[in-house]
């Protein structure tokens, strides 16, 4: 298994950007696809975006395409999203997230991903 610990949540006026990390333990994080989802208060947990084990296949939650992008550094274990244009609807907990496989199940589900981190918010003023 692995363990996950996002970082660089805060608060950011409307138009900002922020860029959050996830840190992941152990030897083998190469071989996890990474996601991230949000979940603001009252509503269910949503899917924000994706990548494959190598990095270089993304999807993306139709909400953030143009203004987020999700990049990692597998030689430091790490999983990046970059927040750009940033909306009031963004305002919430953002977690990271691992699984084994780029092509069983549903890559924007929650329930498909079995490791999670502790979240972190980020805020959106207007």
């Amino acid at each position: 298994q692995v363990q996950l610990v996002e970082s660089g949540g805060g608060l950011v006026q409307a138009g900002g950007s922020l860029r959050l990390s996830c840190a992941a333990s152990g030897r083998t994080f190469s071989k996890y696809v990474m996601g991230w989802f949000r979940q603001a208060p009252g509503k269910e947990r949503e899917f924000v975006a994706t990548i494959s084990q190598g990095g270089d296949s993304t999807y993306y939650a139709d909400s953030v395409k143009g203004r987020f992008t999700i990049f990692r550094d597998n030689a430091k274990n790490t999983v990046f999203l970059q927040m750009n244009s940033l909306k009031p609807e963004d305002t919430a907990v953002y977690y990271c997230a691992a699984r084994s496989s780029w092509f069983v199940g549903s890559r924007a589900a929650p329930d498909e991903y079995p490791f999670w981190g502790q979240g972190t918010q980020v805020t959106v003023s207007s």
